[in-house]
């Protein structure tokens, strides 16, 4: 089962998951676009408390 992660569009504010990397590969960040607007975003992936966490944030920021 692939582990997915909580995001929330800068651009829309709408919530999606999206595929997750593993914890051996965090921090990480991917150019993404939005699943309900198509706007583009960076995910930025971290850690926090052994789990692989992610915030998206619009490309000007």
């Amino acid at each position: 089962m692939t582990a997915s992660a909580e995001v929330v569009c800068p651009t829309c504010c709408e919530g999606f998951a999206v595929p997750a990397p593993d914890l051996s590969e965090v921090p990480c960040e991917w150019d993404y676009d939005c699943e309900v607007c198509c706007a583009p975003m960076r995910i930025l992936f971290g850690a926090e408390d052994g789990e692989v966490v992610a915030e998206a944030r619009g490309l000007g920021e």
